[in-house]
């Protein structure tokens, strides 16, 4: 019986020994911790914002921005904020969504600018489309660059009388590294150059037709 009793309060002396060294690891969190420890009081820094005294995200496109307005014709004003850290540069594609020629991937371009500085923050209204070079040392460009002396935004114009509304998308690009491209860049180009040094991306899109 003294054996039996011995070994009996062996092993529960074990298991209570092992149960006190489990403790710590099972403990609750005290109370007030914060979840998730350090890394949950980091917050990811806010997204990049594209917006637009002229134009509206999801709004009809103005006339004054469309062939509609003939040789009046100007580019809308756009601003950008929140830029990621280490923004190199940006570039816009301005496109329409809808057409799809010889049913490729691409759609129809009216204005492309790549290499603005990462101090750049705007675009105004009306950015000249008479040259390719920009004064902050970007360049644009349309897809027919130099037609009609305009190397800059081409003024969407859909089909006349055709009631389904084109979708034209504002693109921004954030980028970790100007572009390295000829003046007579495509789009195909710029996408190409971008893949792999994409930072922030924001957009607008303004339906139009007439």
């Amino acid at each position: 019986m003294r054996k039996g009793t011995f070994f009996l309060l062996s092993a529960v002396v074990v298991l209570g020994a092992s149960g006190l060294a489990a403790a710590p690891q099972n403990a609750p969190m005290p109370a007030g911790a914060p979840a998730g420890g350090a890394a949950a009081q980091r917050q990811a820094p806010p997204p990049m914002r594209l917006v637009s005294t002229d134009i509206a995200d999801g709004k009809q496109l103005p006339a004054k921005f469309t062939c509609s307005a003939g040789n009046d014709a100007v580019s809308p004003a756009l601003l950008w904020m929140q830029p990621p850290r280490g923004t190199v540069s940006f570039a816009l594609i301005v496109h329409d969504m809808e057409p799809r020629p010889r049913k490729g991937v691409e759609d129809i371009l009216h204005w492309m600018v790549w290499n603005m500085p990462a101090i750049a923050s705007a675009l105004p209204q009306g950015v000249s489309p008479a040259s390719g070079d920009l004064p902050d040392g970007s360049h644009q460009t349309n897809g027919f660059a130099g037609q009609g002396g305009n190397f800059g935004y081409r003024p969407p114009c859909p089909p006349q009388d055709v009631p389904v509304a084109h979708h034209y998308a504002f693109e921004l690009f954030a980028l970790d590294q100007m572009m390295d491209l000829p003046d007579k860049a495509t789009r195909a180009d710029l996408m190409k150059a971008m893949d792999g040094h994409i930072a922030g991306h924001a957009s607008l899109v303004a339906p139009f037709n007439r």
